[in-house]
């Protein structure tokens, strides 16, 4: 049965297909023909219900007012940037500091150690990525990740992050696979005191079958808890090899909470050289992750706690009609992503959803928001109140001893616009959430063109994530147009 139609790419050439999505056997699909290479089928959820109730939370935003990039003839995701085409502003922007590397992971998004050639853009480069982001309409981007390569191989790190929070980045993270925080106990202590917010550390598991490195990821946990430097795990899942160990890794988080503020799954995406059947037999999608989840923490999270990343939309509306300003808003591609927050108490994980009711909670933001856009009361702060009150009495789950202290938390940033309370809230809770990011085999241009996740680039361009690593390559013809002269690796 067909459920939409967009546009997606050949597997074997890279050119743009009209493609249908379809339900078929319980599961959607992404079907389209090449004239040169025939038809494909490939698995975009495994799971339709999850599909449709995600499809709920659908919000389609207006994108960056200041682009870069104008929409090229030849169409999307040619001449690729954040064009009049695309929908989200940039929530998180990733800059490339480096391709070198000191692993040679058979799954790497950027496939750096094979390039042959060296791309390390230089300070004053990097300085003016960050600029443009800071410019960006009608909301400068807050955050930043800086990856490559491995970025800590720069000796200017602590610099270049110090630099990004002085343009005004309120977060900023590496994206590492922390061998040299393991090595060094004071570099965690330089990078913090430059500003960094995240350790983004790759971690595929709990055990040596899974994860080559553990012995140095443990050590650069221990590192970045000796300072109080939060760490978020990132594993990339991959059917068949550590799919089975996802209850585990959470739990290992859990275990440290103090140091640990969340795991971010990354199921596999096949960037580099892969076959049909590698895809076939590796591949598992956000469904597939949430049911391994509940089986693997004997139902403690389910599959139903998870929620697509823009239900947090009315969050921004409320904050926006409050204060007349425009906000961050998560108005990426609702299969993007799914996302839940897990307490960690003395009696154990305990889901958010145990505490309040969801789907009520966001459903009283809305009426919030709509209130205080119609100027519905005179006095704004004493309509956030009352709204704050009915809130907590039709979200609240009364069995949940926890409950009135999230409330609180909640109605100090919406009430007091202290969101320091919300950080307060993090530190007693785990973020779990997964990202999947495409290939050129599961390719949905309308999920690109809501993408919120950008990589900013020295051309002065900012592209979505799975463009830059998918389909044209853009982050190969970036990497060669900017590499060092005369280098060879």
């Amino acid at each position: 049965m067909l459920i939409k139609r967009t546009k997606s790419l050949c597997p074997t050439c890279g050119r743009v297909l009209d493609a249908d999505i379809v339900e078929e056997g319980g599961k959607v699909w992404l079907v389209r023909t090449c004239p040169e290479h025939g038809a494909y089928r490939g698995l975009y959820w495994s799971d339709v219900d999850m599909y449709r109730r995600f499809d709920a939370y659908e919000r389609l935003g207006e994108g960056i007012s200041n682009h870069q990039t104008t929409a090229s003839p030849a169409g999307c995701p040619n001449d690729c940037g954040a064009c009049e085409n695309h929908r989200s502003t940039t929530l998180l922007a990733n800059i490339d500091l480096t391709n070198r590397c000191n692993l040679n992971c058979d799954f790497c998004f950027a496939n750096a150690r094979a390039c042959g050639y060296v791309y390390e853009p230089t300070f004053d480069q990097i300085v003016g990525m960050l600029s443009m982001l800071r410019e960006e309409k009608p909301v400068p981007t807050p955050a930043v990740q800086f990856s490559g390569g491995e970025p800590t191989m720069r000796d200017d790190l602590p610099e270049i992050i110090r630099k990004a929070k002085e343009l005004g980045m309120s977060q900023v993270q590496v994206a590492t696979n922390g061998i040299r925080l393991a090595q060094d106990p004071d570099y965690a202590a330089q990078l913090k005191e430059a500003g960094l917010s995240t350790v983004y550390l790759h971690f595929d598991g709990v055990s040596r079958e899974t994860n080559s490195k553990l012995a140095s990821d443990r050590r650069a946990i221990e590192n970045c808890a000796a300072i109080g430097l939060g760490v978020v795990l990132v594993p990339t899942v991959i059917k068949g090899r550590n799919d089975h160990e996802v209850g585990a890794i959470i739990k290992y988080a859990a275990e440290h909470i103090r140091v640990i503020r969340g795991v971010n799954f990354q199921p596999v995406a096949f960037t580099g050289a892969a076959s049909e059947d590698d895809v076939k037999k590796e591949r598992i999608t956000i469904p597939e992750l949430a049911e391994r989840i509940e089986e693997q923490t004997d139902s403690v999270i389910k599959k139903d706690d998870f929620y697509p990343v823009p239900c947090v939309v009315p969050i921004s509306e409320l904050v926006e009609a409050y204060t007349g300003k425009p906000q961050i808003t998560f108005t990426t591609h609702q299969h993007c992503g799914a996302a839940t927050y897990v307490f960690v108490t003395d009696d154990g994980m305990v889901p958010v959803n145990r505490m309040v009711d969801v789907d009520a909670f966001f459903e009283s933001i809305e009426k919030m928001a709509a209130k205080l856009a119609k100027g519905g009361s005179i006095n704004k702060y004493m309509t956030l109140v009352e709204g704050v009150k009915d809130l907590y009495v039709s979200t609240r789950k009364a069995e949940q001893k926890n409950t009135g202290e999230f409330m609180k938390l909640i109605g100090k940033a919406l009430v007091m616009q202290n969101f320091e309370a919300l950080r307060e809230f993090h530190w007693n809770a785990l973020f779990i959430g997964t990202m999947h990011f495409m290939d050129t085999y599961n390719y949905d241009l309308d999920r690109v063109q809501r993408c919120c996740i950008h990589y900013a680039t020295p051309d002065g361009r900012v592209i979505p994530f799975c463009t830059y690593n998918s389909g044209p390559v853009y982050r190969e013809k970036v990497w060669k147009a900017f590499a060092q002269p005369g280098t060879d690796e």
